[in-house]
């Protein structure tokens, strides 16, 4: 079995709406409360941290699924939502909404395209990041396969 082993160091100088940083080897950033939740927005934070996980596992897995099927593209891109609910002063996160756009070949068949939705559904389930999150948060797909 084997094992990653991956390690960020955060620093938060101050108090609730102060500025910290991380940095986990590739990712160095300031870190704070959104100005949505009343922080002051600087760098990053939880929620986008969160959605980034998420949204980059996704798509990173649909790729290698589409190259081991010998599904071909011209291009795979995609917008994702998180929803972050506050209700009596509880933050939840609700929901990741994904929606690749997968964009095949122009000789791509039905064949093809029914492939590429199938992979995009497998993909949701073969994340770690989305199984990690797996029944804590929502996560909905909105696939387009385009030609």
């Amino acid at each position: 079995m084997a094992q990653h082993h991956f390690h960020l160091k955060a620093d938060w100088p101050g108090l609730r709406n102060d500025i910290g940083t991380i940095d986990a080897g590739n990712l160095k950033t300031k870190i704070s409360i959104p100005t949505e939740m009343d922080g002051p927005g600087i760098g990053t934070n939880p929620d986008e941290m969160l959605l980034g996980a998420a949204a980059t596992c996704y798509i990173i897995t649909l790729a290698a699924m589409m190259e081991r099927s010998k599904l071909e593209k011209v291009a795979l891109t995609m917008e994702s939502v998180g929803i972050v609910d506050v209700t009596n002063g509880v933050i939840t996160y609700k929901k990741i909404i994904h929606k690749p756009q997968i964009v095949l070949k122009q000789d791509a068949t039905e064949k093809d395209e029914a492939l590429a939705h199938k992979l995009a559904e497998k993909a949701e389930t073969s994340c770690m990041i989305s199984r990690a999150i797996k029944g804590n948060v929502e996560i909905e797909l909105g696939t387009t396969v385009m030609k």
